[in-house]
């Protein structure tokens, strides 16, 4: 059953994930803070960690570099992680947090289905430019 680790403090961007994501097959657990993701995939390690770009005190990015940087001293396995943008102009951050991937806000459930179901299959998936409405 996979399982989907998502940190955000926004309760809007909980329901879209969970939405889009969970099912019988998967499910969706939710911590509300950067600060809780690594005591969160110490206790069971998650097949995707999903962060919102602003969530608290610490945020995406900074959560990112800090499982990549506990991946590198050997502290943690590889966490597969797709990043939540707010704006076109974050795709400068998100090139450096060596996540496996990103897509820019709003979201949409086929796109947070497909980004997902990428990395999850090791692969990457790196939206480049929102599209205009």
């Amino acid at each position: 059953m996979p399982d989907i680790l998502l940190a955000t403090d926004a309760d809007r961007i909980l329901d879209e994930v969970d939405a889009a994501l969970a099912d019988t097959d998967t499910i969706v657990r939710r911590v509300r803070s950067g600060l809780d993701v690594r005591p969160a995939i110490e206790e069971q390690q998650p097949d995707l960690v999903v962060l919102d770009l602003q969530t608290g005190n610490m945020g995406g990015m900074a959560t990112c570099h800090g499982l990549r940087l506990e991946e590198g001293a050997g502290r943690l396995p590889h966490q597969p992680v797709l990043m939540l943008l707010d704006r076109d102009d974050d795709l400068f951050l998100a090139r450096r947090s060596k996540a496996d991937g990103w897509l820019i806000k709003p979201l949409d459930s086929f796109r947070l289905r497909r980004a997902a179901e990428a990395i999850m299959a090791g692969d990457t998936f790196f939206e480049e430019r929102r599209q205009p409405v």
